[in-house]
């Protein structure tokens, strides 16, 4: 793995990650009232695209970053659904 891919990895991960901070503020509020659901019903279908298109391509960087905001996603939609609605 090159230099510029295990980079590519390394801060796509941790920029994935950030998004967890999202979701922890929804659940420790339990409040989700001001989150737009439409654009994580968009997003949710995207990212798992660009699994499947990291997967394809067999890039590791792509997947898991993709495979990480898909959890977010998910976990945000899922505290939409318990405290936003």
């Amino acid at each position: 793995m090159s230099i510029l891919a295990t980079l590519a990895t390394v801060v796509g991960a941790i920029g994935s990650i950030s998004g967890f901070a999202q979701v922890y503020k929804i659940f420790k509020r339990k409040s989700a009232k001001d989150i737009s659901i439409l654009l994580y019903i968009f997003l949710i279908p995207s990212a798992l695209v660009w699994v499947l298109y990291g997967s394809e391509i067999n890039s590791i960087a792509v997947i898991l970053t993709n495979a990480i905001w898909l959890v977010v996603f998910i976990f945000i939609t899922l505290g939409w659904y318990l405290y936003g609605r």
